[in-house]
């Protein structure tokens, strides 16, 4: 799958579940992740998105790594399998829910 596929598909399912998927450039900056992802309760995540497959390139590892020492949340995902894979993530830590329902709630 094309990286670009797998960039429309982690921002409009970011938009469904409440938060927004900002384009990330930053001039004089190369190899910067290419989505900033912020949720409510001000969650925030650096995501560069590959094909299928793919890995980052030595200068996009050496900016993850410098905003990763920053504390910052920093992932790399290559599908749309690792887009719903996040947003599972991003459900229970942020949200307490597991699989779209509430903690406790009956399955």
């Amino acid at each position: 799958m094309r990286e670009k596929e797998i960039e429309i598909y982690l921002r409009d399912e970011v938009k469904k579940a409440g938060g927004k998927a900002y384009k990330f450039e930053s001039p004089g900056n190369a190899g910067v992740p290419d989505r900033i992802v912020i949720f409510p309760g001000g969650r925030i995540f650096f995501v560069e998105l590959k094909a299928q497959s793919r890995k980052p390139t030595k200068l996009q590892v050496k900016q993850m790594n410098v905003l990763k020492g920053f504390g910052c949340d920093v992932r790399v995902i290559d599908s749309k399998e690792g887009v719903d894979s996040f947003l599972r993530e991003v459900d229970e830590v942020i949200y307490g829910y597991t699989l779209g329902k509430k903690r406790g709630d009956a399955k």
